[in-house]
Order: structure tokens, then sequence, then C-alpha cells
């Protein structure tokens, strides 16, 4: 459309002619949109906000007084609020290019003063401290002018042909060289260790292959050996087992021979042993049977003798006392008692032969003469007391 402008997304459109812009600006501020412009009464420029570059190469002198020459990069741009494009675009507008040079200056200036107030080392080692130092103080510069710094690099340090750098630098590089080779040491080292290992290992295979070789090549002949002898161990083992088939055949046979020892000798002897042990018992029993009858025979014989003399033995006691001198000393009942004695008397030696008898040995033997003696002298009774009756015979 006619007189319609639009701006392009990093730019910034300057309407001058007509009604003056924000803060009394010559010009309004357009950005990010269009607007309608008449032709001939408005006058329209562009500003660019796009990053702009520029590149410092300055010698600056250190706090040591050693020169050093130091290169640098800034990265800056025109700010996106209309104050800082108001000030760019009274500044830049006609030459844009100045951007760059201006800005390479300021910081040219800012980056002597502060590396006038370091040393090499503090330089060296700390390039983000100085950038920063560097940001810092041209912060308000830049923003005057409607610029803002987006970044600043310390591209390189150089102090020439002083070789001080390469100095201070020498027992870092020293160092590293040192630590280089022993790193390179302790490779070749476990490199060495690792062939030594490698050829350890490959030695050791090869051992676990030749005994595992051997074993095998062993069990082989093992097994031929065993295959070799298999015919005469089956031929000895058969020849075992026959032997021991005949073994226990001979010891079947010689069972069978006891058991006939044993029915033919043994049992007939313990046989004729038995009967006649059966036989001697009964012939014992037979003889103490006999023994027995016939001591109870002598006994009644002789108790029956001895009851058939028993009158006789009294009258021999009486006869005995014929002559003697007997004094009564209670009358007719001494007489009486007198001859109940002699009776009596008889009595008792008639048991006195009983006992006798029944008290001989265990095989049957009757008492001998002198028993008998004993029982006559008894029966003549030439010296007696009978019952309470006193006799005194002279």
């Amino acid at each position: 459309m006619l007189g319609y402008r639009v701006p392009a997304p990093d730019e910034a459109m300057l309407i001058s002619g007509g009604r003056r812009g924000l803060g009394g600006a010559p010009f309004r501020v357009v950005t990010g949109h269009g607007k309608f412009v008449l032709p001939v009464f408005r006058k329209v420029r562009f500003l660019t906000l796009s990053m702009c570059e520029s590149e410092v190469t300055e010698t600056c002198v250190t706090r040591q007084g050693i020169a050093l020459h130091v290169r640098a990069v800034i990265a800056f741009k025109v700010g996106n609020d209309h104050e800082s494009i108001i000030n760019a675009g009274q500044r830049f507008l006609s030459d844009q290019e100045q951007m760059s040079v201006l800005t390479g200056r300021i910081f040219a200036g800012h980056l002597r003063a502060i590396i006038g107030s370091m040393t090499v080392e503090e330089i060296v080692t700390e390039r983000q401290k100085l950038a920063a130092e560097v940001l810092d103080t041209s912060k308000t510069e830049m923003a005057k002018i409607g610029l803002t710094v987006d970044s600043l690099q310390i591209q390189s340090i150089d102090d020439g042909d002083t070789g001080y750098i390469d100095a201070m630098s020498a027992p870092h590089k020293a160092a590293i060289q040192r630590q280089a080779q022993i790193a390179q040491a302790q490779a070749t080292q476990a490199a060495a260790q690792a062939e030594q290992a490698a050829a350890r290992a490959q030695a050791e295979y090869a051992r676990q292959t030749a005994v595992v070789r051997a074993e095998y090549s062993a069990e082989v002949d093992r097994a031929q050996a065993k295959a070799a002898q298999a015919g005469p161990l089956a031929q000895a083992d058969a020849q075992q087992e026959v032997l021991a088939a005949q073994t226990e055949l001979a010891e079947r046979q010689a069972e069978l021979r006891q058991q006939q020892l044993v029915a033919e000798i043994v049992k007939p002897a313990e046989a004729e042993a038995e009967r006649v042990r059966v036989l001697a018992a009964a012939e014992a029993q037979r003889m103490k049977i006999q023994a027995e009858a016939a001591a109870s025979y002598d006994r009644v014989a002789l108790d029956r003798m001895l009851i058939d003399q028993l009158p006789q033995i009294v009258k021999e006691a009486a006869g005995g006392l014929a002559g003697a001198n007997v004094n009564v000393l209670n009358g007719a009942d001494g007489l009486g008692e007198i001859a109940a004695g002699l009776v009596s008397q008889g009595l008792t030696i008639l048991d006195s032969v009983r006992q006798n008898l029944s008290g001989q040995d265990s095989d049957g033997r009757r008492p001998g003469k002198s028993e008998d003696d004993g029982v006559l002298r008894l029966a003549a009774g030439k010296e007696q007391k009978p019952g309470d009756g006193r006799v005194d015979a002279d």
C-alpha cells in the first residue's frame, strides 16, 4: 500500500517530520509493526538492531612494565528500548559502521587501563577477570551511545620478544614434561607388563594345552592297554569263577561228609552211651531198692527176734536180781515198782535196738558186733535205778 512502511525484525523504523517522538526526540521509533507514512511530508530511516562485532588489537603495558600485545573481540548491538534506539540513531544513523569503530576505541582504552593495574601472571591466569573488569568499566559509556555489550573475549596475549610468558611457563612446562615423561614411562611399563602378562598367559595356555594333550594321550594309552588286557582279564576272571565254584562245591561236599560221619558214627555212639547210662542208672536204682528191701527185711526179722527174746531178757534181768541184796523201802509198793521197772527197762532196750537199726548207713549196712554186745550188756542190767524205788544191790 502506498505510504505504509514496515520495519524488519532486526530493525527500528525512525520517522521524522510531523510530531516529535518520545522525550522530545526529533523522530518517532517504530519496531515490530508497520506504520502509515505520508509521502513528501514524512521521512523514514531504518536503524539496525542486529549483532555487531568489533575487534581490538592493542599493546598494553602491565604493572610490571612489560608490554603485552592483547587481541580481544567485542560483541555488541543497539539496545532494544526506545531510549537506546534514540541515542544510537542520533549518533550512528547516517553512518552505522562507526558503531564498531567507536566501540573498539572505547574498549581499547579501558583494556589498557585495566591491564596497567595487573601483573602478567594475573592477566595470563585470570583472563575472565580481566574481561569482566573491562565490561564493567565500559558499560556506562556504551549505554550513553545506546549500545549494549553481549560479550568480551580475550583471544590472545603475547609479550613479543621479551620471553616473560615463556619463562613464566617454563616450570609448568617442565612439570608437564616431567608428568608427560612419567606418564610415558608408566605407559611403557604398563605396556611391558601387559606384554609380559600376555606372554605368561600364552605360556600358561601352551602349558595347559600340553597337559591336556598329555592327559588325552595317557587316556588313549590306558584305553588301549585296557583293551589289550581285556581278553586275559576276562579269561582270568572266568578261571577265578571256576575255582570259586569248585571251592564252594568242595566245601559243600565236606559239609555233607561231616553230616554223614555225624549220622553214621557220632549219633550211634551217643545213642549207645545214652543207652548204657540209662541201663546203669536203672541197675543202680534196682540195687538200691533191693538193698533197702533187704535192710527193711533185716529190721523186721530183728524186731521179731527181740520181741521173742524179750521175756527171756526180763527173766535174766530178774535172775540177776535174785542173788542181790535189795532193800525195799516202801514195802509192797516198792516191789511192784521194781517189777514194773524191769518191764519198762526191757521195753527201753527194745526201743534202743530199733533206733540203732534205723541209724545204720545209707548203703543198708547193719550195725557191727560191738553194737549187739552193747545191747546184750544193757540187757544184763547189773546196775539199774528203776522208777522211784530205791534198790541197792551188793
